[in-house]
């Protein structure tokens, strides 16, 4: 990658996260074609440790002074520490764990969401991760390792202020959350254009492939084009790898959706894989309903006025309301800010975020999807204003606060009942200090309708332990009201694809009575 972009990061951290950016491509561009399965992993770790001792990079961390090298040594052993808990993020369970069973065994399937709608997002760290999950990281903690290379990053570019968002990306840690590249990547990103690296087409590039991990994340590559024709000299061959990076996330999109942007139904190019109009709009109604937390139904939150749908998102009962409202005086200190330092790069990433909030409180106001705002407001408020000493002691304590509440989780659910992430956490257990926690579970029924062998997961709403092709209860019952059913292109190569068409009456019956059964299991 740096003999087409140059030295575009520095030290062994700049190596390693160039080197992530490339091996995301390169898996993807596989994918289509065969599964990320030994076959890719081998030669993929094979080919790292051969130009890791080639070009001795193990020599760039004996640049790190003796008291950096201690700071990174404690900051590797918390690390570690809380991703060998359990993971208690749902998504692990309802499409972290699948999408990735899907890729390590067949890779992208055409038109997968028709078979579970959220299959259908694929995002590009989930292919990233599929790809070392065969044998190097079975209990896929690539998250807990990233955290490990942004503190490297950290250490090397002497960003200080970083250090204390590492205490409270912990929380990502057990899973491989796209949260947490795409906060971390805005942020190198931000700090690179504050330090004034000029290496425009791989920013922009980067910045792209952080979209395509999470698309919330859309204001980054807004920022670098503005950037780039307000502030650099702006040459359209700069963004020529960036935009290539983009047309395979659209690819990628299409392939596995049938439309460029997930999860919407927009520019309709007539694909015959495409997913069921009427499971999009249930899927946009329910976005809408978790906006408000599921606090009011649809029917309700369509019948609000301007005035009440602000009203009731910002009275939300539990920790969502003071996040809503946090976000919302945090845009308004922003604006004033931006305004008051007179800074052309600070305005343009204020102008990148509100085209993004103004997208996402459009679209689902759900807090997930603005908590990187958080993190770039912060950094760029205290850019430079905090030194490593105050930052040392400041993180420290953020630390101890998180080793605490992971290893008594019991706390959190007591003082915090609405985190809802919280119910989940478990209790330190002492084999995690030997191999990270994980569930079991492999309890499955299966069934055939028409002309689909599909397995359910027992008295579980997830498949993340379930053998594919699996297909998430709550669907089952979706396709029984839309009285559709999804169906392979090829019932001996699933490779092949899924679509989705109309029962006949045959498979109505079908359908009933599998719907008969999979409710006796959890009589």
């Amino acid at each position: 990658m740096e003999n087409i972009f140059g030295k575009s990061l520095n030290g062994i951290s700049g190596k390693i996260l160039i080197g992530i950016f490339s091996t995301g491509l390169i898996f993807t561009i596989l994918s289509f074609f065969i599964p990320l399965n030994l076959y890719v992993e081998i030669p993929a770790i094979l080919i790292g440790f051969f130009y890791f001792l080639k070009n001795k990079l193990y020599l760039e961390f004996f640049r790190l002074s003796k008291k950096d090298s201690i700071i990174l040594g404690i900051l590797a052993t918390v690390i570690l520490f809380s991703a060998s808990f359990y993971p208690f993020i749902l998504d692990h369970f309802g499409y972290y764990v699948p999408t990735i069973k899907w890729l390590t065994e067949y890779g992208l399937v055409k038109g997968i969401s028709n078979l579970d709608l959220i299959l259908g997002q694929m995002s590009v760290w989930h292919i990233l991760q599929a790809g070392f999950s065969n044998f190097t990281d079975p209990f896929l903690r690539l998250n807990g390792i990233l955290l490990i290379i942004y503190g490297i990053y950290i250490i090397e570019n002497k960003s200080w202020i970083q250090l204390i968002f590492i205490p409270v990306l912990l929380i990502f840690s057990q899973s491989p959350s796209p949260d947490l590249p795409v906060i971390i990547f805005s942020l190198i990103i931000l700090n690179e254009i504050l330090s004034e690296n000029r290496n425009i087409s791989f920013l922009f590039a980067f910045s792209v492939f952080t979209f395509a991990i999470k698309p919330t994340v859309i204001w980054l590559p807004i920022f670098i084009l503005l950037y780039s024709i307000f502030i650099s000299k702006f040459d359209y061959k700069k963004l020529i790898f960036g935009s290539f990076v983009f047309l395979l996330f659209i690819a990628k999109n299409i392939w596995t959706f049938g439309y460029p942007i997930f999860p919407f139904a927009i520019f309709d190019l007539g694909i015959s894989w495409k997913s069921n109009p009427e499971l999009l709009k249930a899927s946009s109604e329910f976005a809408l309903v978790k906006t408000f937390d599921e606090q009011y139904s649809y029917v309700e939150i369509v019948k609000f006025s301007w005035f009440d749908y602000i009203k009731n998102w910002l009275s939300l009962k539990g920790i969502k309301s003071i996040i809503n409202i946090l976000f919302i005086f945090s845009l308004i200190a922003f604006i004033v800010f931006s305004i008051i330092k007179k800074n052309k790069i600070i305005s343009l990433i204020c102008i990148s975020i509100l085209i993004k909030s103004i997208l996402v409180l459009f679209f689902s106001a759900q807090y997930r999807f603005f908590t990187d705002v958080f993190f770039v407001l912060f950094f760029v408020f205290l850019f430079k204003s905090l030194n490593k000493k105050n930052a040392l002691i400041f993180s420290s304590f953020l630390f101890f606060i998180a080793i605490g509440a992971f290893s008594f989780p019991n706390l959190i659910q007591k003082f915090i009942p609405s985190f809802q992430v919280g119910r989940f956490m478990t209790q330190f257990e002492k084999n995690q200090i030997i191999k990270p926690s994980y569930y079991e579970y492999n309890q499955y029924n299966s069934y055939k309708v028409g002309n689909l062998t599909f397995n359910v997961s027992q008295k579980y709403p997830f498949n993340f332990d379930t053998t594919v092709p699996a297909i998430s209860v709550n669907y089952v019952f979706d396709y029984q009201k839309e009285q559709i059913l999804p169906q392979p292109i090829d019932k001996n190569n699933l490779k092949k694809g899924f679509i989705w068409k109309k029962l006949n009456a045959e498979e109505k019956k079908e359908l009933n009575k599998t719907i008969e059964l999979i409710k006796k299991t959890y009589q």
